[in-house]
């Protein structure tokens, strides 16, 4: 007998530890060379590990167990033929699809590893939705269940709960008390943990303003059009912000450093701005770098690239290093005003909210004006309350003056 031990890799720097989100093969399942045979969750991203040799796969860890570097994952039996007739499916997959296709279009002519199995974000909802996967066809490459098929499949017992109407009558014993208790996963854990961390060692204060956005409503009025023409991309609310924090920033460099133990600053002559993007799994805050550099078209199409890899959890670790501030927009969920926590070890963090039309007075006349309030938190160790305010009200100035930006004014 030939065993080869499969062990967890070196997958960055920062990271020591990760989870086994789940399997991919089954226990005694003979794998090939390559072959994906469980998933691992770090706190920055869900990565995929191939088998290092070909045989029969022996489990050693569980899924939900947090493996350290070079912890034993699984053994493969090398001395394990492949089954017989095994690579033949593959080539005659295509006359087989032909022959089917009128008949049963739906069903794949062979099956991988992937067939049936969720991807990280499905998996989440299922378990949330308490979704059977055997349940779910899976719609994605090699028959992978998609976050769109759980979330078809989690919708589905609202509607069958119409089917019961008796339960409207049954009496206050019958109805469901049940709990359950899931691991927090990697990701999870970790912000919590940077979160505590963020609360506990900075002097986090927060201070707030209100922006006028009938200026940037009516330049996006104007150009939108072209815009989307040109570059194939929304001109967003993200972007006008981003060059905005860039532009004062850059005036500001206190508002851009971050400490260094107790007795040392960090400044930055650039501007890498970090955006909170909400995934399934958690936020995660990759940066966009040297923003003072860039356009706007530059930095939507960034913040949608970026967006679509975090929701696929297809992040790369450097991907998710640095930021030197960051920008979190609790708007798109409907929040009037909030507090944003740092992202250590940056100083500061602009939270953008819901726009509201809201009665100003302007020149002594009441009038109504799409309103933002705006809030930076701040480290008051490395930035004083002057430094934030007058940070604030230059980035609000811009907001309600956007042809500024433009002009480098």
């Amino acid at each position: 007998m030939s065993i080869v031990e499969m062990k967890v890799p070196a997958i960055g720097e920062s990271i020591t530890e990760v989870t086994l989100s789940s399997w991919l093969k089954k226990d005694g399942d003979y794998v090939k060379l390559d072959e994906p045979i469980c998933e691992f969750e770090s706190d920055k991203a869900t990565l995929e590990f191939p088998a290092e040799a070909a045989g029969k796969l022996i489990h050693v860890a569980a899924e939900d167990d947090d493996l350290e570097i070079g912890a034993l994952v699984a053994k493969i039996d090398t001395s394990v033929a492949a089954p017989a007739g095994s690579p033949e499916p593959k080539a005659a997959a295509p006359v087989e699809e032909k022959k089917v296709e009128a008949a049963a279009p739906a069903a794949p002519a062979t099956e991988t590893y992937a067939s049936g199995h969720p991807s990280p974000a499905a998996a989440k909802i299922m378990r949330e939705a308490n979704v059977d996967a055997s349940q779910v066809k899976g719609t994605g490459k090699d028959g992978r269940i998609t976050k769109e098929d759980a979330e078809k499949a989690a919708s589905q017992p609202k509607a069958k709960s119409a089917e019961k109407p008796a339960v409207q009558a049954a009496p206050l014993a019958a109805l469901s008390r049940g709990e359950r208790t899931e691991k927090l996963s990697r990701m999870r854990r970790t912000i919590a943990t940077r979160l505590v961390s963020a609360k506990n060692n900075t002097a986090m204060l927060t201070t707030f303003n209100e922006a006028d956005m009938s200026a940037i409503f009516k330049l996006r009025k104007t150009y939108q059009e072209k815009f989307v023409e040109k570059y194939g991309v929304k001109l967003g609310f993200m972007s006008i912000f981003s060059k905005a924090c860039a532009k004062v920033l850059m005036e500001m460099p206190d508002v851009n450093a971050a400490l260094d133990g107790d007795s040392h600053v960090v400044y930055h002559d650039y501007v890498d701005i970090s955006i909170a993007i909400s995934t399934p799994t958690g936020l995660v805050v990759p940066p966009i770098r040297n923003v003072e550099s860039l356009g706007f078209a530059d930095i939507e199409l960034q913040i949608k690239a970026l967006a679509v890899k975090a929701r696929e959890g297809t992040l790369t670790l450097d991907e998710m290093k640095g930021g030197t501030f960051t920008i979190t927009n609790g708007g798109v969920f409907g929040s009037m005003m909030s507090t944003p926590i740092l992202n250590q070890p940056q100083s500061a963090i602009l939270g953008m909210h819901n726009i509201i039309q809201r009665p100003v007075a302007i020149d002594g006349e009441v009038v109504i004006r799409p309103m933002m309030y705006l809030a930076m938190s701040y480290d008051h160790r490395i930035i004083d309350g002057s430094t934030s305010v007058t940070f604030l009200v230059k980035v609000k100035e811009l907001l309600e003056d956007p042809v500024k930006l433009l002009m480098d004014i």
